[in-house]
């Protein structure tokens, strides 16, 4: 078994082990859990933190679900941010590596996963 690269079929287990944080509850019902398990199968991804929903206004709630992983702090750490309609949510990736020269490589490897989804 090589613990670098995810088992076939476990990514939903996986994501739910990397999931933490005051809550759990993610943005766009099945799609968003989908896209919250597909970066934590990165070998690099350690932990998902979802943050505060914030609703914009009292439009459909429903529609299009959009992510995107934004720049790296310092320590090669991400921000992902999820919208679906008028809500959106970002989530903290705390990653394994040490740098944001790093934590760039992994904002173009996880976004570019995102795109083939």
């Amino acid at each position: 078994m090589n613990a670098g690269h995810p088992q076939k079929g476990s990514g939903v287990s996986k994501a739910k082990t990397k999931l933490g944080g005051s809550h759990t509850t993610i943005i766009g019902n099945r799609h968003g859990k989908k896209l919250v398990a597909l970066i934590s199968q990165h070998p690099e991804v350690k932990k998902i933190i979802p943050s505060v929903i914030n609703v914009k206004g009292k439009g459909n709630s429903g529609g299009v679900i959009a992510a995107k992983i934004l720049r790296p702090d310092d320590r090669g750490n991400l921000r992902m941010l999820i919208s679906h309609g008028t809500s959106s949510q970002e989530l903290r990736i705390v990653t394994t590596v040490g740098t944001a020269d790093e934590g760039e490589r992994v904002m173009e490897e996880l976004n570019s996963m995102l795109t083939l989804e």
